[in-house]
């Protein structure tokens, strides 16, 4: 399992934990989670480490990721660009946010090197 940190709400989904995210972050104050502010968001969004879940919880989570791995092929191009996403800070997306509205998916696509042997496809 890649994911090393998750939200109350996340974890609501999973079937040994409480169904809401106010029951969740409940249990993680009486158990002594280990959490960390959110990256990214405004307000006191805390995401919890998964070395610090109950057993039974991190067996469900990493169930639950064998089987998205499953379904999501790695090379849908959908994900890749999600991925790709959530890896920047929060200026970068920023700044690739205002490229794109400003000079559309195609200013952006000029501003890529070239593909070898596919001179005219960005033009």
């Amino acid at each position: 399992m890649k994911q090393e940190w998750f939200t109350a709400k996340e974890l609501a989904d999973i079937q040994s934990l409480p169904s809401t995210p106010q029951g969740v972050n409940a249990l993680a104050r009486r158990e002594g989670w280990e959490r960390r502010r959110r990256h990214g968001v405004q307000g006191k969004a805390v995401e919890y480490s998964v070395r610090s879940l109950p057993v039974k919880a991190i067996a469900e989570l990493a169930l639950q990721f064998s089987k998205s791995a499953d379904e999501t092929p790695t090379e849908d191009p959908l994900s890749i660009w999600i991925e790709g996403y959530h890896q920047l800070t929060d200026a970068q997306r920023r700044r690739v946010i205002a490229l794109i509205m400003q000079e559309g998916m195609q200013g952006l696509l000029n501003r890529l090197p070239q593909e070898p042997g596919n001179r005219q496809a960005a033009q």
